[in-house]
């Protein structure tokens, strides 16, 4: 069986902190996989408001839409931990671009998982995919 493999760009310039809650926990006692989705998700929030817009839906008078999710889980992490998680935006194409993540333990610097969501923008007034903004596309190289 084939593995899921993400390849990172060299710089990811966007860093968030998140602590791990109870709530995201699973019964084996580590962070449960589905939560680091959640975690991922209020990343890409973070970041799309370092980048300056207000949210998902208004990037450039546009808005996004997750297309897949790829996820590579490296260790096992626990309850009270502080994910670190970088980002940035890569793998342009004329619709939509893949967010690409490394999730990491802040105090031993473990690697938790990596990741790549891939998006594609969206035209909320007329329910069509747009072409991705110049603006937003001349920010990544």
């Amino acid at each position: 069986m084939s593995r899921v493999t993400i390849q990172l760009p060299e710089r990811l310039p966007f860093r968030t902190e998140l602590p791990l809650l109870i709530s995201q926990i699973n019964h084996a006692g580590h962070l449960d996989n589905a939560q680091v989705l959640v975690l991922v998700s209020e990343a890409r929030q973070r970041f799309l408001r370092w980048m300056g817009y207000r949210s998902e839906t208004d990037i450039e008078g546009l808005g996004i839409i997750l297309a897949d999710n790829a996820v590579q889980y490296r260790s096992e992490s626990f309850y009270g931990e502080v994910m670190v998680i970088e980002m940035a935006a890569d793998d342009f194409s004329r619709r939509g671009c893949d967010f690409v993540w490394r999730m990491t333990e802040k105090l031993s610097g473990r690697e938790v998982a990596l990741g790549k969501s891939g998006v594609v923008f969206f035209n909320y007034d007329t329910r069509q995919v747009a072409e991705v903004p110049a603006s937003f596309r001349s920010r990544w190289p």
